[in-house]
């Protein structure tokens, strides 16, 4: 198992976002913004087969858990496989996915969120916030479908 590994990936991926955060208030790129993520002058960013396939899991994985995690069903080892599931597809992805870079640091959005999300659903922020990491995931997932050009990808219904 590479867990190591997948910590030192999630460091680098938030590490850019939270040197922007702290840059000084004088910076002229108003870099303590939030960032929103974009599209490639009105049309969805072009994505490689391994993004694809890295995405196509972690959809997978949250159609699978948002239902019971919605129903109040999930257990903590629905939770665990899905943040194991999430942050194996996520370095898969940081370690084989070539995109342009205007379109990477638009996915590099996305992944902050999913990691956000990974968090929650692993328990770090308490077990009650476990349910609403899948629903973060889910989010950010749709996100992605927006801005990214995943030919056959199906927007992950959301909870009421």
């Amino acid at each position: 198992m590479k867990s190591p590994l997948y910590l030192v990936l999630a460091a680098a991926l938030t590490l850019p976002f939270a040197t922007l955060a702290a840059s000084p208030a004088g910076h002229d790129h108003d870099a303590a913004a939030p960032q929103k993520i974009e599209l490639n002058a009105g049309k969805k960013w072009h994505i490689d087969a391994p993004l694809r396939q890295g995405m196509s899991a972690m959809h997978k994985a949250v159609n699978r858990t948002l239902p019971l995690a919605h129903a109040g069903k999930a257990q903590a080892a629905d939770y665990d496989a899905l943040g194991a599931e999430v942050s194996k597809q996520v370095a898969y992805i940081v370690e084989n996915c070539k995109l342009d870079p205007k379109a990477d640091a638009q996915l590099h959005i996305v992944i902050g969120e999913i990691l956000g999300g990974v968090d929650a659903v692993q328990g770090k922020e308490g077990d009650k916030a476990r349910a609403a990491g899948v629903v973060k995931i889910a989010q950010a997932l749709n996100t992605y479908g927006r801005h990214f050009d995943h030919s056959g990808w199906k927007s992950i219904p959301m909870p009421h």
